[in-house]
């Protein structure tokens, strides 16, 4: 136990390094979660020649799998801005369900539309649609956004194909199929209790107008929009074949002739890959665009991903400095010490990470190598649990240290008094049912 203390005083000093970096001098993520790894082993008295290797080994082992699929997801998305899929959508759902059902209809578009894009792009991309929605409904505007902004996060946190979940998913070696359909289990009741059912109790109190530019939108004429039913199966198609594959697996011989070409086809890349050339034939081509502009807006697509791409790249290298500098056996020996649930413990870790340093996509990655060394001794544990556990608590406790808090605050144009009452009082209850509907699901199939 001697060794022990002085290895997790290291690894504390780093990670108040990286809060104190990101958030008090502004440096970038990436940066700072570099500066923690060189930290870290220089600290713990790594090898130099260990160093450079141990940082290229996590850094490329985790986007050697996510860079391709960042960038297809990227392009899915920016198809759905240009065609108008995300109005067709929400229009579709209200004239289903109703205006007085406004919230719940936008509840599942923000759901829908948000699995291929990231949270900030998802947010421009439905905020004009929603204040239209609520001066068309007539609801508490409260209510409709929190339904929107709770389900764009939840999936932001736990649906693959995003990039934390995809990454945590790749870095606990869990089925990305299971971890889509246990994310949707645990994500849809956990959005539903802390959008609109939330939204719907504090809307006489934190009910907030919609910004002036809003207030006069004009309805684009149905001709313009994409047909419901394809661009609702585009989006779709990637979670379908990933999920299919995974159902597959689950019922047929795996050693039959076709298995081939299901886990090619239900591969997280192909399925991708599939969803962008339907997404570039029916959202692109066929509305009118030529290739150029195609192109032109794929290479639009790409440039904001420079960023995260960087950031989760770095957290996969901190990831695997913590186990090649020691600390992985040190906090394997702690946290196994302490009787608690596995579960309970990676959604504590990530979100007291969330909590500390803002981002939910750093928050997930740190939180990933923390549980890692312990995961060893629970065998029969559901890695894909585990990755929905960490989604969990990454989705609560948004507050000042959140870009995305400030986003949502700017975009949205809510007062600063009603942010915490609004934004950090959702995802901290949606973090909540999450953790409890992992382990109510972990009952259930366990």
């Amino acid at each position: 136990m001697d060794q022990s203390i002085p290895m997790l005083f290291v690894l504390g000093i780093a990670i108040l390094m990286i809060i104190v970096l990101s958030i008090k001098f502004r440096i970038h993520a990436f940066l700072s979660l570099m500066g923690a790894c060189f930290f870290i082993a220089f600290a713990t008295g790594m090898p130099l020649a260990k160093i450079g290797t141990s940082i290229e080994a996590g850094m490329g082992g985790t986007l050697g799998f996510l860079a391709p699929i960042l960038a297809l997801g990227a392009i899915i998305g920016k198809m759905m801005e240009i065609s108008g899929g995300a109005e067709k959508l929400s229009r579709t759902l209200i004239n289903i369900m109703g205006k007085n059902k406004a919230a719940w209809a936008m509840m599942i578009v923000a759901y829908i539309c948000g699995i291929p894009v990231f949270l900030q792009v998802g947010i421009v991309l439905l905020t004009p649609i929603l204040f239209c929605v609520v001066l068309e409904s007539k609801q508490p505007l409260v209510q409709v956004a929190l339904s929107m902004l709770v389900a764009l996060t939840v999936v932001h946190c736990v649906i693959p194909p995003h990039p934390a979940a995809m990454a945590i998913s790749l870095a606990l070696k869990a089925d990305v199929g299971k971890v889509i359909f246990y994310g949707l289990l645990v994500g849809l009741p956990a959005t539903a209790i802390a959008g609109p059912l939330f939204g719907k109790l504090i809307s006489k109190k934190y009910d907030f107008q919609p910004p002036d530019q809003y207030c006069n939108l004009e309805r684009t004429p149905d001709a313009d929009l994409p047909k419901f039913g394809i661009t609702l199966f585009t989006i779709l198609l990637p979670l379908l074949l990933m999920i299919g594959k995974t159902i597959i697996e689950m019922v047929a011989d795996k050693n039959a002739a076709f298995m081939p070409i299901v886990n090619f086809i239900g591969s997280p890349i192909t399925a991708l890959f599939l969803a962008a050339i339907l997404s570039y034939y029916v959202m692109g081509w066929k509305r009118g665009h030529s290739l150029a502009v195609l192109a032109k807006q794929t290479d639009a697509a790409m440039g904001p991903m420079a960023s995260i791409i960087l950031v989760i790249g770095a957290a996969g290298a901190f990831n695997r400095i913590i186990l090649d500098s020691g600390i992985g056996d040190v906090l394997k020996a702690v946290l196994t010490a302490i009787q608690i649930s596995p579960l309970i413990m990676a959604w504590v870790i990530a979100i007291v990470m969330r909590f500390a340093i803002g981002s939910a996509t750093v928050a997930m990655m740190t939180s990933a190598g923390f549980i890692i060394p312990v995961l060893a001794q629970y065998p029969n544990l559901d890695p894909a649990l585990v990755a929905i556990a960490i989604g969990a608590g990454a989705i609560g406790a948004s507050h000042v240290t959140d870009p995305g808090f400030w986003f949502v605050k700017e975009s949205l144009g809510i007062p600063m008094n009603k942010m915490f009452g609004i934004y950090t009082a959702s995802t901290t209850i949606a973090s909540v049912v999450g953790l409890a509907g992992v382990l109510l699901l972990a009952q259930i199939i366990g």
